[in-house]
């Protein structure tokens, strides 16, 4: 692969993670910001039982958090980024078995959450942005190399000399 392509899959890296973190940073702030609500909407898709509702109200926010900032920093980017993408599996699965079962609630995934009236579902909306969530999240899984992130300082520039070095062998 030539610097100038390298170059164009590190930057389209740098934005999906940033754009990531945003997603991470947002959600959970908002939640944090009303546990009230967040618990009222972890409940709402009466998956758990009442003793796990509370510490997953509590719990899912601060995740959300962590992987903001592990994001933002370029730290351990691979493995935030698998984490998003089995938190974003879960989150689907969520919400798809609630529109399955013919519950009427609001995802909560951006605050709010909790029993909606009928006609105010958005399923297909909820699960196709997550999806589209995921993508981003397995593009980072699969590529974890981007610009301005501490995994590249803290590599020294080992694993650049590494594949420039594989890539001359090549040539």
């Amino acid at each position: 692969m030539n610097r100038g392509s390298q170059a164009v899959l590190d930057l389209v890296g740098t934005l999906v993670r940033l754009g990531l973190a945003a997603v991470w940073l947002i959600s959970g702030s908002i939640k944090v910001s009303d546990p009230g609500q967040t618990y009222l909407a972890v409940k709402a898709y009466d998956l758990l039982p009442d003793g796990l509702v509370h510490p997953v109200a509590t719990g899912l926010p601060l995740l959300e958090l962590a992987l903001a900032l592990f994001l933002l920093l370029g730290l351990g980017t691979r493995i935030a980024a698998a984490v998003s993408a089995v938190v974003l599996v879960l989150l689907i699965a969520a919400v798809a078995q609630s529109w399955a079962r013919g519950l009427t609630i609001d995802c909560g995934c951006f605050g709010g959450g909790g029993q909606v009236a009928a006609g105010q579902t958005q399923y297909p909306q909820e699960i196709a942005r997550d999806v589209g969530f995921l993508i981003l999240a397995g593009w980072l899984t699969v590529r974890a190399r981007t610009r301005f992130a501490l995994d590249g300082w803290l590599r020294s520039g080992r694993v650049d000399t590494v594949a420039e070095e594989s890539e001359l062998e090549r040539t």
